[in-house]
Order: structure tokens, then sequence, then C-alpha cells
């Protein structure tokens, strides 16, 4: 398992924060404000495989790309960036020595807290 930074969704988030898209909540609001089995199905349904991606820091390539296993660290609802996604991801990122995405989670979370 080789899980590097998904250098799309990156732009994807930095451009979602420098419209404003974004949802400046706490550290702990996450478990709350993430999106459930169903609503990442619905999505998916909907959006496709490539949509749900842009939504993701991580992306595993030994993986199926058609699978929800292929795309970790989300830092989203599918319409916004959360602030309180960010630091968990850069917090798991860390934990896990993926410096890369735990970077790219930093610069982020600055991104939306002087776009604040």
């Amino acid at each position: 398992m080789t899980i590097r930074l998904n250098e799309t969704a990156l732009r994807h988030a930095r451009s979602l924060v420098r419209d404003g898209t974004v949802v400046r909540d706490e550290r702990d609001a996450w478990s709350e404000d993430a999106p459930n089995a169903e609503e990442e199905n619905a999505f998916i349904e909907r959006e496709g495989w490539t949509e749900y991606r842009h939504w993701h820091l991580g992306v595993d390539d030994d993986e199926n790309d058609e699978t929800k296993g292929a795309y970790s660290f989300p830092y989203g609802d599918f319409r916004r960036v959360h602030r309180c996604a960010v630091i968990s991801l850069e917090s798991r990122a860390g934990q896990y020595d993926h410096d890369d995405i735990r970077d790219a989670a930093r610069a982020l979370l600055e991104l939306i807290d002087a776009e604040g």
C-alpha cells in the first residue's frame, strides 16, 4: 500500500478555499460533518469516481481506482472544504508518515486561516 499526495485534489481544495467554499469549524466537528457511507455512495452514483477522487488528498495507486479503498484523507463534504477535516487529516497523515500529505494539509490549513 503506497499512498501518495493527490495533487489534483489539492488544487481543487485550494480553489474552493480561495472561492470561500469553506466551513471554518473546530477540530472535533469532523466526526459529525464527514459524509457517511450512504452519502458517499450517492455522490459516487451521481458524480462518478473522478469527482470522488477530487475530495481526497490521499490516493493509493495499488488499489482499484473505482473503489473507496483507493482514496484516503478526505477534506470536505463534497460541497465545501471543512477546516476540521483538514486538521484531522494533517494529524493522521503525520501519524502514518505520509509527510507530503501532512505538509499539504498544513499549507491548506494556513490558506483557510489566512482567507478567513
